[in-house]
């Protein structure tokens, strides 16, 4: 028995070694959420909840290999893993399909979404190059890294995937961020923000002429949900409905009526969160909110110890990544952002997302500073 008991520790220790377990012990919790979210609002399919799993499976898999990856051939391979992300984004636009543009690749039995790639790829290539120069960075500098947050942003914009780009220029603003940048620039870039959301919320529609007709319908949603209560207005209203409907304990796993009663559209993707809310009520909210600022957090702390700029910006923005994701997401379907087709990271239906995220975290265990004679 004591043969067997020092066996099972020998192979944790060489398994676990190169894991931040606390990190991982958060990230599976908000999978066993996840997962318990999805049982209810498949309408306890048994087959949506097993997909799912496996997807986590993969992911957690795929974390661990990152995790073992040294910091050092990491940091090598920045520029070529960058330009390899890119091409699936142009293979897309000619190959790919979707409801409201290109944004999936079929292989076999599923769908890959490409600019998943890109919110992993895009932070190591500017932490990358500002590791190459001195911080904060000079407007040279600056511009050579707007203009690599370019690229993959313009090339998701082709694509019509309106959320995923705002979530990838996201990426690249937290990297100029933790990097230093100027606070001009940023009060620059809050003027410039607040005279978009001002067009937005006060132009004619017909000033956005430019946009499909689908987008210009999400601004006028956006501005008045009971405009079209019955037709555009109607996601928002039914999740509003579902979140006020929860209370602060719930109405109980399972007996959600707006997603029970197919009200509550995209209930197990998009609008997922708005299924906990009225199962769970605001404790399971709060739960769930503070898992997520944990794992924020966490990274934030990792990074904050890092031994190279590379390692502290890379590590700081993905995990400022995952915060984009739960405001996005969670302004969305409160109706205080605009509807844009972002999940919620680990809690909503998805593949490639949940298995992207979970890579990212494994490449935050890695650019984590070792002690004296561990490697990487």
């Amino acid at each position: 028995m004591k043969l067997l008991l020092r066996l099972f520790t020998d192979v944790f220790e060489r398994v676990a070694r190169s894991l931040d377990l606390p990190l991982l012990a958060a990230l599976l919790a908000l999978m066993g959420v996840g997962l318990v979210t999805q049982y209810s609002a498949s309408g306890e399919s048994l087959r949506g909840v097993a997909m799912q799993g496996a997807f986590y499976c993969i992911g957690t898999v795929a974390l661990w290999l990152a995790s073992r990856t040294p910091s050092h051939l990491l940091k090598q391979a920045t520029p070529a893993l960058f330009l390899l992300s890119l091409v699936p984004m142009v293979l897309v636009l000619f190959i790919g399909g979707g409801k409201y543009g290109n944004h999936w690749i079929k292989l076999g039995f599923f769908n890959v979404q490409p600019a998943e790639l890109c919110k992993l790829s895009l932070p190591l290539m500017l932490a990358w190059h500002f590791n190459r120069h001195a911080l904060p960075p000079r407007f040279t500098v600056l511009l050579k890294a707007l203009a690599i947050i370019a690229l993959p942003v313009g090339l998701t914009l082709l694509q019509r995937d309106l959320g995923t780009a705002v979530l990838i220029l996201a990426t690249g603003v937290f990297v100029l961020f933790l990097a230093g940048t100027s606070w001009w620039w940023w009060c620059s870039g809050a003027a410039m923000g607040g005279s978009l959301f001002a067009l937005v919320m006060l132009a004619p529609i017909e000033w956005f002429s430019f946009l499909r007709p689908y987008q210009q319908n999400r601004i006028l949603t956006f501005r008045d949900p009971d405009n079209d209560p019955m037709g555009a207005g109607w996601n928002i209203l039914q999740s509003q409905i579902a979140i006020g409907g929860g209370g602060l304990t719930g109405k109980g796993w399972g007996q959600g009526t707006q997603s029970h009663l197919n009200y509550l559209p995209e209930h197990t993707t998009d609008f997922a969160f708005s299924v906990l809310s009225e199962e769970f009520g605001w404790l399971g909210v709060a739960f769930v909110l503070a898992l997520y600022l944990f794992v924020v957090a966490r990274c934030l702390w990792i990074a904050m110890d890092a031994r190279d700029p590379f390692s502290r910006l890379a590590a700081g923005t993905i995990g400022l990544s995952l915060f984009a994701y739960v405001v996005v997401n969670g302004g969305m379907i409160s109706g205080l952002l605009p509807v844009v087709g972002v999940p919620m990271p680990l809690l909503s239906y998805g593949g490639t997302s949940a298995v992207t995220l979970l890579l990212g975290f494994g490449l935050v265990m890695a650019l984590k500073s070792r002690r004296p004679g561990q490697r990487g």
